[in-house]
């Protein structure tokens, strides 16, 4: 049955309030854990290896983390499909519940089994918050600006990745707590996290548009008068709507054979463009960041437990290039700023192999010149989930950011480790060059498909660039 509404455009009228920070803090921090799991389980790495901790061998270290993204696919694919049919609150407060409880649990772990388990169980905790959370923020978040919150949020990662390193650094200190009893209580804080914010999400709605989707009229619209009395209190009388900005929306949730046939017939070049985005920055970002304390120990000597002191400059980079390059995705416009920042990073990137090659590098500049990459990377990365979230329909929004989370991650998040592994391995500077290049050469080319078949998003409404699938009934 097909009906329209004003709702989208209640939304997207409303000026920047309170109500709107609270939602980007809520739902925004799932990026911020993520980052603190990743690089706290990269810092603990050989801690976990002592015969007074877990006794792990290097393989099945190197196992939990690809059981860790294995779970984070899985999850992604299972809760994103599973947040279109149930709502995007009640996945994303039972996401982060699902994170919170395996964490906590990693920390009580006593063997390799148990500690397997508990980063496959995390990894599907934080696969379904990609898909519920940016679903969410999408949907509630004003059109204007919409790409600069999508990028600061998804960049957040980085604020995470530097609280990993430096409660590491911390934490694993004799002094402190040691390595015995520190890795624990690493694990122990993220879950603690987990469990605040838990708190602070049961105050953010349910998505509107989500509740006209599914016949749920009222409620959508008791939301949304909510919403707009609290952003009234602050900023006084809002704009008159526009009679004629309305939109037909369906109240069926599409089967998977028909969310297939928009991916691949209806929207068939946005795919393409899509998934080139996701799988170029996955690779690229894998690449680097899972091989980061390899080429610093092994062609800079630099000692491994000084590593994570080189992870701050690189976390800058990537925190500060979503956040200062993000307003110009609103104002100069998706395709450009998506070409521009994939370019660049590729240029910065076959550059910074270059001056490798050559010798002119030390440790210290090896990680300036990847954080200057880095801090285009980061905010070609976040655009590429950006566009996923924001070129499909409305009934398959979390769906489709699953599928495509799943695939650009599967395929460049498992490769590029093993590739740049192996590169490393050999000793030989040509070689890992080569393989910088071929990052660069796929982020160029997937910036350049972007700036030539992207969809121009900029403010413009949800419903707009990718209207309700066809109604049925």
């Amino acid at each position: 049955m097909s009906r329209t509404h004003d709702l989208a455009h209640r939304l997207d009228r409303l000026p920047w309030s309170r109500w709107h920070w609270r939602v980007v803090l809520a739902l925004g921090v799932a990026w911020v854990l993520d980052g603190l799991e990743v690089t706290l389980v990269g810092s603990v790495g050989a801690v976990l290896e002592r015969a007074d901790t877990l006794a792990l061998t290097a393989v099945q270290v190197g196992w939990a983390g690809s059981l860790y993204l294995a779970g984070a696919i899985l999850g992604a694919l299972v809760f994103g499909r599973l947040t279109d049919r149930l709502g995007r609150k009640k996945l994303f407060m039972v996401t982060l519940a699902v994170y919170a409880v395996a964490t906590l649990a990693t920390a009580f772990s006593t063997s390799f089994a148990f500690f397997a388990v508990c980063r496959f169980v995390t990894g599907l905790g934080i696969g379904g918050e990609y898909a519920a959370i940016n679903s969410a923020i999408d949907e509630l978040i004003p059109a204007r600006v919409r790409g600069r919150v999508n990028l600061a949020v998804n960049g957040s990662f980085w604020i995470g990745a530097a609280l990993g390193a430096g409660s590491s650094l911390i934490l694993l200190n004799p002094a402190v707590l040691g390595p015995v009893q520190g890795w624990r209580v690493g694990f122990a804080m993220g879950a603690l996290l987990a469990m605040a914010l838990v708190l602070v999400r049961r105050h953010v709605p349910e998505s509107p548009r989500w509740l006209l989707l599914h016949g749920r009229d009222e409620e959508a619209r008791r939301i949304v008068a909510d919403i707009e009395a609290q952003v009234v209190a602050q900023h006084g009388p809002l704009p008159p709507l526009d009679p004629a900005a309305r939109h037909e929306r369906r109240d069926t949730v599409p089967t998977m054979r028909e969310v297939l046939h928009v991916l691949l017939r209806r929207y068939r070049v946005r795919s393409g463009v899509a998934l080139a985005l996701m799988l170029a920055q996955a690779f690229f970002y894998n690449a680097i960041f899972f091989t980061y304390a390899l080429v610093l120990t092994r062609f800079y000597g630099v000692p491994e437990y000084r590593v994570a002191l080189y992870i701050f400059p690189f976390a800058l980079g990537n925190v500060l290039g979503p956040w200062l390059l993000g307003p110009l995705f609103d104002r100069v416009g998706r395709r450009r700023m998506i070409a521009l920042t994939y370019g660049l990073a590729g240029i910065g990137l076959a550059a910074t192999g270059v001056a490798f090659v050559a010798g002119m590098l030390d440790a210290r500049s090896q990680a300036l010149c990847w954080s200057v990459v880095f801090f285009f990377a980061s905010a070609a990365a976040s655009s590429a989930y950006l566009t996923v979230s924001e070129v499909f329909p409305l009934e398959m929004r979390a769906m489709a950011i699953a599928l495509f989370y799943a695939v650009g991650t599967g395929a460049g998040g498992f490769a590029a480790p093993l590739l740049f592994g192996w590169l490393i391995g050999s000793g030989d500077r040509g070689a890992v060059a080569a393989g910088y290049a071929l990052g660069a050469g796929l982020v160029i080319v997937a910036g350049l498909l972007a700036l030539r078949f992207g969809v121009d998003a900029e403010g413009r409404s949800l419903e707009d660039i990718a209207p309700s699938m066809t109604p049925r009934g």
